[in-house]
């Protein structure tokens, strides 16, 4: 399921109010800045710094290579 469009584009990260990157095929969002990736379940985006996970370089270069080709 893919989120409602004005729902991106008011959700930012919680910790520097950035623009995320939204990955619907993963169900996620993601702050390239701080290497933070937000989870979404259930359609709901959980934009909790305790819940969200910090990548690695090799998921980071990933992440940013399938956002730059989608």
């Amino acid at each position: 399921m893919v989120l409602d469009p004005q729902l991106l584009e008011i959700l930012v990260c919680p910790i520097d109010k950035g623009p995320l990157i939204y990955f619907a095929d993963e169900e996620s969002l993601y702050n390239p800045r701080l290497r933070r990736r937000y989870s979404i379940k259930q359609n709901i985006p959980v934009m909790l710094v305790d819940e969200s996970e910090v990548v690695d370089e090799k998921e980071h270069e990933r992440l940013l290579a399938k956002s730059k080709s989608s």
